[in-house]
C-alpha cells in the first residue's frame, strides 16, 4: 500500500487521542475495533443468509425450472468466467486463512488472558468470515460451475464491492493506530486487513472488469476440482487439460480437476480420457530417440546397451536437468527440520535467542515443508512423464523390429519371448524413471547427514560415516545376487510365456485329443522353475528390507555409541537431532535396496531389448524392384539357390532359373515338402539367399497357405488399409464367393472375426485372403494353394473368376494339388527335393518325366472311381450348377462356420446376434471387500498375515520406545544432571534396537512367504480354470486377454502387490504411531488431526473412483497393444508382402498412445491426490509447532520428539492414502485374475462312477438319436433332430455345403458343444454319460488345421509319451515320414520350432496322421485330413488308412470326392437335417439325389481343360 498524507494521520492521530482520554462519541465509536468487526461480521452474516436463501431455492425449485436450468447449462456447454476457477481457490484460501487466524487469536489470548470484550467481536468476526468464505467456495462450485452465464451473480458483485470499502477502510484505521501507537499487538490485524484488500481488489476486477468467456483452456482448478467445460476425447478428442494449464494449475495439478469431478459422477471410459499432449505422444518419442541413435552413428540393428541408455537420456536431458534441480531443492528442504530441532528444543527450555524465536522457527519449518511437499509432487510426475515416453518409444522401436525380423531370426524368437519384451521389459523402463535420481541424490543426502550430525555429536559422526558405507557397501554382493535371480527369473518367465502363446493358439486340438491337461502340467513345471526363482528372489528381498530397514537403528547405535566411547556429552537437543537425521537418512537407505534392484533390472532388461533390436533383419538385397513400366519380364529367377537354414549343407532350393512375363499364369506343383511354398517365399525375398538374383517387376500381393486373418470387421480385412471403392468392392466379393456368406452373417461385412479368423471356415478365411489380394489391385499374384480348403464347386468359381477372370491380365503365380487346374497355365513348374525337374506347358512336359506323370497318374486313377460309379449321372452336374438346389452354393466347408455366425438368424426377439468378441469385460466401481479377502487367505487360510502386522507393530512400539528413551534419558543443556548413567543409557537403547531389527527380519520372511505362495496358488487356480474351459470361451477371447493375465496380472501379484499390501499396512501403523507420540506430549494437536484426518479421507474417497477406473482402463488398454502385436509377428510376410509396415507402425502407435492416456493421467491423478494430502499435512504440522509453543508446560526433550516424528507426518499421511489408492488400483490385477479363476468349466474329464471299460468301445458303432444343437440359448439350431447309425466297423462320408452342420455334429460327437436335446451313444454308451477324457482319449481325429507344437518329433507325436521309440517310428514309416526323419542329424529328437514353422503343410498333416496310427482308436474322424496335400499324397493316406483301421469306424468330411466314394455309407447333410444315407452305390444309381449331383460335379470340374 502506498503512504498516507501526513496531515491526514495528524488528524486521525489526535482524534485517537480524543478517543483516549473521553468516553467517546458516535464519530469516536467509528475508529473502535467493536465496530470495525462488527461491520464486518455483519456483512459476512449477510452473506450466509443469501447462500441460505438460494439453497432453499434450489431445493424447493419446481421440476420444469429445474430441467429448463440443466437444458440450458447443456445449451451452454458449461462455459465459464475467465477467472472462475482462481475465484473459487481464492475463496477457499481466504476461508482457510481466517480459520487459521481465529484459532492463533485464540490461543495467543488464552495463554495471555483476556482483556476486554473486542477479543470476542474479533473471533466472531473470524468465525463468520470463514464459515462465509467457505460457503461462497462451496456456492461457486456447487451452483455455477455447470451454468452458462459468463458474469458471477449481480449482488454477488455488489457484495464484494462492499468488503472492498470495508476492508480498504479497516487497513487505513488500522495502519494509523499503529504509527501512533507502535504496538505488535496490531500487526496481525494489519495483516489481516492487507489481505483483505487485496482479496477485495481480486474479486472486483473478477465481477466488474471482467466479463468475457473462458477459453477452451483449463488455466486452473479449484482444490478438488469439478466438471470440465471441455468434451473429452473421442477419437478427435483435445488434448489433455495440462497442456494449457497455467503455473497455478502445474503447481497444484488442478488441471486433473475434471477428469476426477467426471470420474466421480460416472465410471470413466476411454472416450472419457484426454488425449495426450504432443510431446508425451509415441510418435514424438520414438522420432526423437530414432533420430538420437542415428546421430550416434548407427540404426536400431546396430545399437548397444550404451548407445540406447545413452539416446534415451538425451531425448530428456532437459526434463531431467529439471527434475535434478527440484529433487536437490526437496533434499535441501528435507534437512531444515533435523538442522532447526536442536535450536527448537532449547529455544523451549527457555533459552530464546532473540524474541519470538519459536514462532519465527515454527515458520522456516513450515516453509521448509511447503517446499518440499511442492517439488517432491513437481520431480515426481515429471519422471514418470519420461517414463511412459521412454517406454512407448521403446515399444514402438520392438514392434518396427518384429515387422523387419528375418524368417531365421524369428525361429530363434518365438511371439511368447517377443511379447514378453515388449510387455515386461519395456515397463522397466516407466520403472526405472522413477529411480534415475537416486544413484547421486544418496550422496547429497548422506553429506547433508554427515554435516547436520558433525555440528551436533563432532568427532561421532564419522564413525555414522563409516557405518553408513559399511550398509552401503553391502549392495553390491546383493545387488549381484539379486540380478543373477532377475536374469534367471525373466529367463523362466519368458519360457513359460512361450508355452503359453503355443497352447492358446492350439487349444481346440489339445482338446479334441485330450491332452489340455498334459499340456497344463507342463505349464505348471515351467512356472514351477519360476517359482524357484521367484522364491530365492523374494527372500532375498526380504534379507536386503532387513538389512537397511535395520541400518538406520544401527547407525544411530554406533554414533551414540561413539558418543559414549569419547566421551562426548549427549543432550536430548542433540539427540533428538540426530534422531530426526537417521529418519531422514532412512529414505536414501531405505530406497538403496529399490533403486539397486531396479537397476539391475533395467539392466538385464537393456540387454534383452538390445539383443533383440541387433537380431538379423530380413536382407533388403535378396529381390531387386524395377518400376513395372521398366521391363516387361514380371519376375525374373536367375541360378538362385536358397536355404531357410544358413548353416545346413543342403540348401531348401537349389539351381533355380525361371523368368515370368507380364500377364502369364504360373503353376508350381510337386510332391509334399519339394518347396512350392519356399519358391513363392523366394520371390517374397523371404528365405535367405545363397546365390543368384531375383528381379521383381511391379507390386505384388500374396496369398499364404496357412490363411492369415486380423481380428476385426470383415471389410477391414478385405480393404487392407485401401480405400472402400464400393464397386470395385462388390465386384471382388462376387469373384470370391463371399455375397451369400455376408448374407448369413447377421452384421454382414461389419461382423467382428475372432482371433486368428477363430469364428471363420477355413474356406472363408481362405477366400477372405483372395478378396484382400483382389482389392489390392497389384501387378503380380502369388497362391499358395488356395483352393484346398473350399469344395469342388467353389474351387471351380474361384479359379474361373478369380485367376481366369480378375486377374486375366495379371501375372499370378500359383501353387496347387488340384491337377485340372494346371491345363490352364502358361508355365508349369513340377518341384522334387528343392529343384526344378520339369518346366513348360501342360501337353509339352506331360510326357517328357515321370516326376509329373505320377502326379497326373494319381489324379486320373482317383477320377477313374468316379467314372466306374458316376457313369450314369454325369447329365446331373447340369442340373446342379443351374438349379444350386443343394441350398448355398458360395461352397465354404465351416469349422463349422455355424459356431457362433451360424446362419445368421436372428432369434425370437428379433434382434440380431452380438458379435463373437466383445469389449473386454472390466469390474465398474469399487473393488470388492471380496477380492481383499480372497487375496489374504489365499496363502494359508491367512494365518500368516496377523502375525507379519503384529511382527511390525512390535518394531514401530519398539522404535518409539527407544526414541523416547533417548529423550527422556538426556538432560535438555549439558549444565543438568542425566537421569541415568551413559553406559544405562547406551544398554537400553541398543537393547530396544536390536529386538526392533529382529521384529523386521521376521516381517519380511512372512511377508516373502506370503507373497510367493499367494502367486502361486493364483497362478495354479487361474490356469486350471483356463484349461477347463469350454471352446467357446477361447473362441470369443482373444489370447491377449488372456497372456495379459498370464505376463502383466500376474507379475503384479507376483513382486508388486504383497509389498505394496504389507506398505500400507505398515505406514498406517506408523502414522498411528506419531498421532500417539504428539498427542501424548500436546493433547490439542488433536483439535486439528482429526478434522484433517476426515478431510484427508474424504479427498482419497473423492479421487478413488476416477483413479479406479484409470488403472482398470490402463489394464484393459494394455491387451489391445498385445493383441496387435502377437498378430503382427504371425503375419509378417503378409504385411509384408503387401508392403503395408507403415499402416502397422501406425495402429500400434495409437494403440501405445490409448494405452498411455490413462497411464499419464493416472499419474496426474495420483500428484494431485498427493499435492492435497501434502498440503493438509503441512497444515496440521504447523498448528502442532504453534501449539507447542503457545502452551507452557510442556518437556523441551518430549516437545522435540514430537517435533522429530512430527517432520514425517506428511510424508507418512500422505504414504498411507497414496499406498490405499495404489493399492486399490494394483488390487486389480488380482480381480482380473479372479474373473478369469470364475469362468465356468466343461463337464468333468472323469466321472468315477460311469468310467466306461478299458476295452470301450469294442465295435464302435455310433448312434445318434434326435439329436439338436445349438451354440447358445438365443441363437437358432445348427443341428435338428439328426437320427442315423454309424455302424462299427463301417466307412461313413459326411458331405453337404457350408453351414450344413457336418462340424458341428463332429464336435458334438467330441462333446465340444453339448447336444440341446437328443443323444449319441457309442457301442451302446450315452457319451454324455461319462468324463470328457474318457471319450476324448478313446476317439481320434486328423483335423483341418494341421498342428505341431514347438519340441521335438517325438513330443509331438507322442506328447503323453505313452509309446516306444519302435512303436513310434513304425508309425513314421506307415506315414511315409520315416526316410525324411531319418535324415535329421538328431532323428526323433530332431527339433520343431513354433507352429511347425520348419514343417512344410503337408508334412504337418502327416504327422497328424502318424499320432492316430500311434493311437490306433475304434472310432477316427478325419475333418479335410487331406486338404494340403497331392492328390498322390492323399491317395497314400486313404491307402494308409484302409490298411490300419480297416476294422475301425471311420467318419470322413472331405471336400475331394474321390476321399468318400470308397465308403461305406454316404451321410448328407443339408441345413442341419439328414437329406440323403445311404451306399455311394445306391445315391449314385439315383440320378435325382444330391449326392449324385455333386459327384457328376466334381467329376465335370476336374475333367475340365481351364
Amino acid at each position: 500500500m502506498e503512504n498516507f498524507d501526513p496531515t491526514k494521520q495528524a488528524s486521525l492521530a489526535s482524534l485517537l487521542s480524543t478517543y483516549s482520554s473521553s468516553s467517546g462519541g458516535n464519530e469516536l465509536f467509528l475508529l473502535r475495533p467493536i465496530f470495525l468487526h462488527g461491520l464486518s461480521g455483519s456483512l459476512h452474516l449477510v452473506l450466509l443468509l443469501i447462500f441460505f436463501l438460494s439453497f432453499l431455492k434450489k431445493k424447493f425449485r419446481v421440476g420444469d425450472d429445474a430441467s429448463d436450468g440443466a437444458k440450458e447449462g447443456s445449451s451452454g456447454k458449461h462455459r465459464r468466467c475467465l477467472c472462475y476457477n482462481l475465484t473459487v481457490l481464492c475463496s477457499l484460501g481466504v476461508s482457510l486463512f481466517n480459520l487459521t487466524f481465529c484459532l492463533f487469536s485464540y490461543f495467543y489470548w488464552y495463554m495471555n488472558g483476556w482483556s476486554d470484550d473486542d477479543e470476542f467481536w474479533t473471533l466472531l468476526d473470524l468465525v463468520l468470515r470463514t464459515c462465509s468464505w467457505g460457503g461462497l467456495s462451496v456456492f461457486l462450485h456447487t451452483q455455477f460451475a455447470n451454468t452458462a452465464e459468463t458474469k458471477f451473480p449481480f449482488p454477488l458483485r455488489v457484495w464484494w464491492g462492499f468488503y472492498l470499502g470495508i476492508s480498504f477502510y479497516c487497513l487505513v484505521v488500522d495502519l494509523v493506530l499503529y504509527n501512533n501507537l507502535q504496538s505488535y499487538s496490531q500487526i496481525p490485524r494489519l495483516v489481516s486487513d492487507a489481505v483483505s484488500v487485496v482479496v477485495g481488489l481480486f474479486l472486483c476486477y473478477v465481477g466488474f472488469f471482467r466479463n468475457t468467456r473462458e477459453k477452451n483452456t483449463l488455466l486452473g482448478e479449484p482444490l478438488l476440482g469439478q466438471e470440465s467445460s471441455l468434451k473429452l476425447s473421442r477419437a478427435d478428442a483435445t488434448a489433455t487439460p495440462y497442456s494449457d494449464a497455467g503455473v497455478l494449475g502445474l503447481l497444484s495439478f488442478s488441471w486433473m480437476g475434471s477428469l476426477i469431478a467426471l470420474g466421480n459422477k460416472k465410471a470413466l471410459d476411454l472416450e472419457d480420457v484426454p488425449q495426450l499432449y504432443k510431446d508425451d505422444s509415441v510418435v514424438q518419442a520414438f522420432t526423437s530417440l530414432k533420430q538420437r541413435i542415428e546421430s550416434d552413428g548407427g540404426s536400431a540393428s546396430e545399437v548397444t546397451a550404451f548407445k540406447l541408455a545413452k539416446a534415451l537420456f538425451f531425448t530428456a536431458w532437459k526434463e531431467i536437468l529439471l527434475t535434478a534441480f527440484q529433487a536437490l531443492l526437496y533434499t535441501g528442504a528435507s534437512y531444515v527440520g533435523p538442522y532447526l530441532i536442536d535450536a527448537f528444543v532449547q529455544c523451549l527450555s527457555g533459552q530464546e535467542e532473540y524474541r519470538n524465536q519459536g514462532y519465527v522457527l515454527a515458520s522456516v519449518f513450515l516453509v521448509g515443508k511447503i517446499v518440499e511437499c511442492i517439488t517432491q509432487r513437481l520431480w515426481f510426475f515429471k519422471l514418470q512423464q519420461i517414463g511412459m515416453r521412454w517406454r512407448a518409444a521403446v515399444v514402438a522401436m520392438i514392434y518396427n523390429k518384429g515387422l523387419t525380423l528375418s524368417c531365421q531370426s524369428k525361429q530363434g524368437q518365438t511371439s511368447g519371448e517377443i511379447i514378453n519384451i515388449m510387455t515386461v521389459d519395456a515397463q522397466r523402463f516407466g520403472d526405472f524413471s522413477w529411480y534415475i535420481h537416486d544413484t547421486w541424490l544418496v550422496f547429497l543426502q548422506v553429506g547433508l547427514a554427515l554435516y547436520i550430525l558433525y555440528r551436533n555429536l563432532g568427532l561421532a559422526s564419522i564413525a555414522t560415516l563409516v557405518a553408513t558405507i559399511m550398509v552401503m557397501l553391502l549392495n553390491f554382493p546383493l545387488g549381484r545376487l539379486q540380478e543373477g535371480y532377475q536374469e534367471k527369473l525373466m529367463k523362466s518367465k519368458d519360457n513359460r510365456m512361450k508355452a503359453t502363446s503355443e497352447i492358446l493358439r492350439n487349444m481346440r486340438i489339445l482338446k479334441l485329443q485330450a491332452w489340455e491337461m498334459k499340456f497344463l502340467s507342463k505349464i505348471i513345471e515351467l512356472r514351477k522353475i519360476e517359482t524357484i526363482w521367484l522364491k530365492s528372489y523374494g527372500y532375498a528381498a526380504a534379507f536386503i528390507s532387513f538389512v537397511f530397514w535395520g541400518a538406520p537403528t544401527f547407525v544411530s547405535v554406533v554414533t551414540f555409541g561413539t558418543c559414549f566411547l569419547l566421551g562426548i556429552p549427549l543432550e536430548s537437543g542433540k539427540i533428538l537431532s540426530a534422531l530426526a537425521t537417521f529418519r531422514v537418512l532412512q529414505e536414501p537407505i531405505y530406497s538403496l535396496p529399490d533403486t539397486v534392484s531396479i537397476v539391475v533390472q533395467m539392466k538385464v532388461s537393456l540387454d534383452r531389448i538390445v539383443a533383440f533390436l541387433r537380431l538379423d533383419d530380413l536382407p533388403d538385397d535378396v529381390v531387386k524392384r524395377i518400376p513395372r513400366e521398366a521391363s516387361e519380364t514380371a519376375i525374373e529367377v536367375v541360378n538362385g539357390s536358397f536355404s531357410w537354414d544358413s548353416s545346413s549343407p543342403n540348401p531348401t532350393l537349389r539351381d533355380v532359373n525361371l523368368k515370368v512375363y507380364r500377364g502369364m499364369k504360373v503353376a508350381v506343383c510337386g510332391t509334399v515338402g519339394s518347396g512350392k511354398s519356399s519358391l513363392l517365399s523366394c520371390i517374397l525375398g523371404e528365405v535367405p539367399k545363397i546365390s543368384g538374383t531375383i528381379e521383381l517387376c511391379g507390386t505384388k500381393a500374396y496369398v499364404s497357405q496357412s490363411p492369415w486373418i486380423q481380428s476385426g470387421k470383415i471389410q477391414d480385412n478385405i480393404l487392407f488399409g485401401q480405400e472402400m471403392d464400393r464397386e470395385k468392392y462388390d465386384r471382388v466379393l462376387e469373384a470370391c464367393a463371399l455375397k451369400k456368406d455376408m448374407e448369413m452373417f447377421s452384421f454382414g461385412d461389419q461382423t467382428g472375426i475372432g482371433e486368428r479368423g477363430i469364428n471363420l471356415s477355413g474356406g472363408q478365411k481362405q477366400r477372405i485372403q483372395i478378396a484382400r489380394a483382389l482389392y489390392q489391385d497389384a501387378d503380380i499374384y502369388l497362391f499358395d494353394d488356395p483352393f484346398s480348403a473350399v469344395d469342388a464347386h467353389t474351387g471351380s468359381h474361384l479359379f474361373k473368376e478369380v485367376l481366369l477372370g480378375h486377374l486375366s491380365f495379371k501375372t499370378v503365380v500359383y501353387v496347387t494339388h488340384q491337377v485340372e487346374f494346371l491345363p490352364a497355365a502358361d508355365l508349369i513348374l513340377v518341384l522334387k527335393d528343392g529343384r526344378i525337374t520339369q518346366a513348360g506347358k501342360y501337353s509339352d512336359i506331360l510326357n517328357s518325366g515321370s516326376d509329373f506323370m505320377e502326379l497326373v497318374g494319381a489324379h486320373k486313377a482317383a477320377l477313374s472311381v468316379i467314372d466306374s460309379k458316376a457313369s450314369k449321372s454325369e447329365n446331373g452336374s447340369i442340373i446342379s450348377k443351374e438349379t444350386g438346389n443343394m441350398g448355398n452354393s458360395n461352397g465354404i466347408e465351416p469349422k463349422d462356420g455355424d459356431k457362433v455366425l451360424q446362419n445368421g438368424k436372428e432369434d425370437e426377439t428379433g434382434k440380431p446376434q452380438g458379435q463373437l468378441v466383445q469389449e473386454e469385460e472390466r469390474e465398474k466401481g469399487r473393488v470388492g471387500f471380496s477380492v481383499y479377502w480372497q487375496y489374504l487367505t489365499t496363502a494359508y487360510g491367512g494365518a500368516l498375515a496377523p502375525l507379519a502386522v503384529l511382527a511390525h507393530t512390535m518394531f514401530q512400539i519398539l522404535q518409539i520406545s527407544s526414541n523416547y528413551w533417548m529423550a527422556w534419558a538426556t538432560p535438555v543443556s549439558k549444565d543438568e544432571e542425566p537421569p541415568v548413567p551413559p553406559m544405562t543409557l547406551i544398554a537400553v537403547y541398543v537393547v530396544l534396537a536390536v529386538a526392533s531389527s529382529l521384529c523386521i527380519l521376521g516381517r519380511t520372511t512372512l511377508l516373502a512367504t506370503i507373497a510367493y505362495k499367494t502367486a502361486t496358488l493364483l497362478f495354479d487356480k487361474m490356469h486350471l480354470s483356463i484349461f477347463r474351459a469350454p471352446m467357446s470361451f477361447f473362441d470369443s477371447t482373444p489370447s491377449g486377454r488372456i497372456l495379459n493375465r498370464a505376463s502383466t496380472d500376474q507379475s503384479s501379484v507376483d513382486q508388486q502387490i504383497p509389498y505394496i499390501l504389507g506398505a500400507t499396512v505398515y505406514s498406517m501403523i506408523q502414522l498411528l504411531g506419531i498421532i500417539i507420540v504428539m498427542s501424548q506430549v500436546a493433547w490439542q494437536v488433536l483439535i486439528v488431526f482429526i478434522p484433517v484426518i476426515a478431510i484427508s479421507i474424504w479427498i482419497q474417497q473423492y479421487y478413488i473412483p476416477a483413479a479406479r477406473e484409470l488403472s482398470r482402463l490402463v489394464g484393459v488398454c494394455k491387451a489391445p497393444v498385445i493383441q496387435h502385436f502377437a498378430e503382427t509377428i504371425s503375419g509378417t510376410i503378409t504385411i509384408r508382402s503387401f508392403d503395408q509396415q507403415p499402416r502397422f507402425k501406425e495402429t500400434s502407435m495409437k494403440l501405445t498412445d490409448a494405452y498411455s492416456r490413462p497411464k499419464f493421467h493416472t499419474a496426474g491423478a495420483t500428484e494431485w491426490l498427493c499435492f492435497r494430502l501434502d498440503f493438509f499435512s503441512s497444515i496440521t504440522f504447523a498448528f502442532s509447532l504453534f501449539f507447542l509453543i503457545s502452551f507452557p508446560g510442556i518437556d523441551p526433550s518430549l516437545a522435540g520428539l514430537a517435533v522429530t516424528y512430527g517432520l514425517n507426518l506428511n510424508m507418512i499421511q500422505a504414504s498411507v492414502i497414496w499406498n490405499m489408492c495404489n493399492l486399490e488400483n494394483k488390487i486389480i490385477s488380482v480381480e482380473r485374475i479372479l474373473q478369469y479363476i470364475s469362468v465356468p468349466s466343461e463337464p468333468p474329464l472323469v466321472i468315477e462312477e460311469s468310467r466306461p471299460d478299458p476295452s470301450w468301445p469294442a465295435r464302435g458303432e455310433v448312434e445318434i438319436d434326435g439329436l439338436q444343437v445349438r451354440y447358445a440359448p438365443h441363437l437358432p439350431l445348427v443341428l435338428r433332430g439328426l437320427t442315423c447309425t454309424f455302424e462299427g466297423g463301417k466307412k461313413t462320408g459326411i458331405v453337404g455345403r457350408t453351414g450344413s452342420g457336418k462340424s458341428t455334429l463332429i464336435q458334438t460327437l467330441f462333446r465340444i458343444v453339448d447336444p440341446t436335446a437328443g443323444r449319441i451313444t457309442i457301442d451302446g454308451l450315452d457319451i454324455s454319460s461319462i468324463g470328457l477324457h474318457d471319450l476324448r482319449s478313446r476317439l481320434s481325429i486328423i483335423p483341418q488345421d494341421p498342428t505341431m507344437f514347438e519340441g521335438t518329433v517325438r513330443s509331438n507325436l507322442d506328447p503323453l509319451e505313452e509309446y516306444s521309440d519302435e512303436q513310434i517310428w513304425e508309425a513314421l514309416d506307415k506315414c511315409q515320414l520315416g526316410d525324411e526323419v531319418r535324415k535329421k542329424e538328431k532323428r526323433l529328437d530332431s527339433a520343431v520350432t513354433e507352429n511347425g514353422e520348419n514343417w512344410s503343410m503337408g508334412q504337418r498333416q502327416l504327422v497328424c496322421l502318424g499320432r492316430v496310427l500311434l493311437k490306433k482308436s475304434k472310432v477316427l474322424v478325419l475333418d479335410e485330413a487331406t486338404a494340403s496335400v497331392d492328390t498322390a499324397t492323399d491317395n497314400l493316406i486313404q491307402q494308409t488308412l484302409r490298411q490300419h483301421f480297416f476294422d475301425s469306424t471311420v467318419i470322413t468330411i472331405a471336400h475331394r470326392i474321390t476321399s468318400v466314394l470308397d465308403s461305406d455309407m454316404v451321410l448328407l447333410l443339408s441345413h442341419g437335417s439328414i437329406e440323403e444315407y445311404d451306399t455311394p452305390a445306391r445315391l449314385l444309381d439315383n440320378e435325382s439325389s444330391s449326392f449324385a449331383q455333386l459327384v457328376a460335379e466334381y467329376s465335370e470340374r476336374s475333367k475340365e481343360q481351364y
